[in-house]
This record gives C-alpha cells, sequence and structure tokens, in this order.
C-alpha cells in the first residue's frame, strides 16, 4: 500500500514539473528577432517590434512610436523603450510588459495592469 501511494505522489510530482516545464514561462525560446501582429487599420499590413541582439529595438510599421531599445530584467519581464511621436510633440516611452508566453513562434504580452494584451507572432 505504501509504494502504490509513492508512486502516486511520484507520478503526480512528475505530471506537474512536466506541465510546468511545458508552459510558456521560464522558456527557452529566444525573445530576440522581428515580432508582428495585423495592423487593425490595413489587414494587407503588419506592425510590431524588431528586439535585436545588441539591446535596440525598432518599430514595424508604426510611424508615431519609434522604439529604441529594451531589456529583459527577468524570465517574465520585457522592458521597450522608445518615442511616441505625434500632435507636434514627442515623447519619451518606456513600457515594462509581462510575458505570459513565449515560444518559438508567438509572444504574448500584458501590460501591468493586465488590461492591455499584445499578441505577436515571429516574422520569419
Amino acid at each position: 500500500m505504501k509504494k502504490t501511494i509513492f508512486l502516486l505522489a511520484a507520478v503526480a510530482v512528475s505530471t506537474v514539473l512536466f506541465v510546468a516545464c511545458g508552459s510558456s514561462t521560464g522558456s527557452t525560446a529566444s525573445i530576440e528577432g522581428a515580432w508582428v501582429e495585423p495592423n487593425p487599420i490595413d489587414s494587407t499590413q503588419v506592425q510590431g517590434v524588431r528586439l535585436n541582439a545588441d539591446g535596440s529595438a525598432e518599430s514595424i510599421g508604426m510611424a508615431t512610436l519609434v522604439f529604441q531599445g529594451w531589456s529583459q530584467p527577468d524570465d517574465r519581464t520585457l522592458v521597450l523603450t522608445g518615442e511616441s511621436i505625434g500632435n507636434g510633440q514627442t515623447i519619451s516611452v518606456e513600457d515594462t510588459l509581462t510575458i505570459e508566453r513565449l515560444d518559438a513562434d508567438s509572444l504574448i504580452l500584458t501590460d501591468e495592469s493586465g488590461r492591455f494584451e499584445w499578441r505577436l507572432g515571429r516574422q520569419k
């Protein structure tokens, strides 16, 4: 009986570890690269961000939001810096986003409030 309980407990722990390792957090996928979504104004275009290996960033298809840099202080956080250009003024921007999912083909980010979700696919 004790062996059966131990075996069931071992299986339960293994299942939890397997699910945790297969989740999006702690992923070994690289966040570097170009990440895009369909442009909501023109479905024939895409918009997003390119995260370069040197820590610089570039906007893709967004003339009024100019990304300049990025950092990843931990596995679950992405910080984007740049400028918002519009209405004759330029405003510095620093967005701290939570990485909800990161794998080879998808990146899902949320803001600190959890009300904004940015679903991006890797541009090839």
